[in-house]
């Protein structure tokens, strides 16, 4: 049956960034594939709060305290997971942060900060668990979450644009080195989402109004509707589908 290529049974992974926003509908929508997850981030109350929301769909569901930006929590990440499951067979690179300033004004340590956790850390993340999928001999799916500022440059956010940038190249040279394990790596290019990133825009009347005049469906996305793409490129029915950004975006990239 069709649909039991989108089935994640069996499947286990990783969510970063998952006690909010896209990271947890994600995982929400992951688990309900019939997918075990760990969550990751750095508030544990909100992502055991979460975690405590998603388990009523399934499980295991297990929420891991960590920094991505910081390269030894990286492996106790990883080892940990691979203690719980056994394996690894997708990991969704979501964790971000977005720090606001002109150009003109942007300092050195929220350039540093933002690369860090939105470049730095997803690539690193990625080969330690691309090395326990070579190790294993298993197929695996790498998913990092980019955004229309890897193709447009924003306002305001230069380094967050820098790192989008970066994240959709790096997944490219990812998807060309680790074909030959059967490793297929994708982004998923978010168009403008409510989320707590987005509030200072939101609440931006001006902003605001331009951005969601702009965009053809008429309306800003949820994080749910970012669900549908996640578990087809974590699943068999996206295994001829490597290198590759989807952009859920209300039609925003095509006007």
């Amino acid at each position: 049956m069709i649909l039991e290529m989108f089935s994640l049974k069996g499947r286990s992974g990783i969510v970063t960034g998952a006690g909010s926003g896209i990271g947890k509908a994600m995982a929400k929508g992951l688990v309900q594939a019939g997918g075990e997850i760990v969550m990751v981030g750095r508030n544990k109350e909100r992502l055991e709060k979460a975690a405590d929301e998603i388990r009523k769909f399934g499980g295991p569901v297990i929420p891991l305290q960590a920094d991505v930006s910081n390269m030894g929590e990286i492996k106790n990440l990883v080892d940990r997971t691979v203690k719980e499951f056994g394996k690894i067979d997708f990991l969704f690179n979501n964790a971000g942060v977005i720090r606001r300033n002109p150009c003109e004004e942007y300092t050195e340590k929220d350039w540093d900060e933002t690369i860090a956790t939105n470049l730095k850390g997803p690539f690193f993340l990625a080969q330690a668990v691309a090395r326990v999928m070579i190790s294993q001999r298993r197929k695996g799916k790498i998913i990092n979450i980019s955004s229309l500022a890897a193709v447009q440059g924003g306002k305001r956010v230069p380094a967050y644009a820098a790192s989008k940038g970066g994240l959709a190249q790096v997944t490219k040279s990812m998807a060309n080195d680790w074909a030959k394990y059967n490793i297929l790596v994708n982004a998923i290019g978010p168009g403008w989402v409510r989320t707590d990133l987005t509030v200072p825009l939101q609440q931006d009347k001006e902003r605001y109004a331009e951005i969601t005049g702009r965009i053809p469906l008429g309306r800003w996305a949820d994080p749910e509707d970012l669900v549908g793409a996640a578990i087809f490129l974590a699943s068999d029915a996206s295994d001829y589908v490597t290198g590759q950004t989807i952009y859920v975006d209300g039609g925003w990239l095509s006007m």
